[in-house]
């Protein structure tokens, strides 16, 4: 086994890695709630960059609470799944042919 090579590959995916976290604070990612009311945008990386309330949900303090949370929980994880999908992918093409050690394909 090439140890030197390896160590080689394993600069190069921890780059790959670094280079997809930074492209993935441009990837952004929208959820609204179920009617329409209340818009959330944020990156892959789980930074939001927007919100965006209807006049109609500033009447009421608790509804708007409400979908702030459920809304912007939509979106983490919505954001989460795009983030861990790109990252894997990543580790995964960077990975060493290690017998025995196949875990992430």
């Amino acid at each position: 086994m090439d140890l030197m090579g390896m160590m080689g590959k394993l600069k190069e995916t921890q780059q790959k890695m670094e280079e997809t976290k930074n492209r993935l604070n441009s990837v952004l990612v929208d959820e609204k709630s179920n009617d329409g009311l209340l818009h959330i945008t944020i990156t892959a990386n789980r930074v939001i960059k927007n919100i965006s309330i209807s006049d109609d949900l500033l009447q009421d303090k608790e509804m708007l609470e409400d979908y702030l949370v459920n809304t912007i929980n939509k979106a983490i994880e919505k954001a989460t799944n795009v983030n861990e999908a790109e990252m894997a992918a990543v580790a995964k093409s960077g990975m060493p042919n290690i017998p025995g050690m196949d875990m992430f394909r």
